[in-house]
């Protein structure tokens, strides 16, 4: 008898927390369901530094200034 007081207060117990915390365990659940345990960000493939540099020089020279330094910046980045 005193065993099925123990199981039910248990189970109470679950399903009070449950409902307390559902919206939280959702998403909790939800995140949990959307990761990929194959994939490691720590294997993603490094860029060459080269690429990147040129990559950041055209897209800076496609781009306005968005302030007086940067116009300074970029007039004396091209004057040299």
């Amino acid at each position: 008898m005193q065993a099925a007081v123990v199981v039910g207060a248990l189970a109470f117990g679950w399903m009070a927390i449950e409902m307390a915390f559902k919206p939280l365990l959702d998403k909790v659940r939800a995140a949990i369901e959307k990761s990929d345990p194959n994939h490691d960000p720590d294997d993603a493939p490094v860029a060459d530094d080269s690429s990147v540099r040129s990559n950041a020089a055209a897209e800076a020279s496609d781009r306005k200034p968005v302030s007086y330094a940067d116009d300074v910046a970029k007039n004396a980045a091209g004057a040299s």
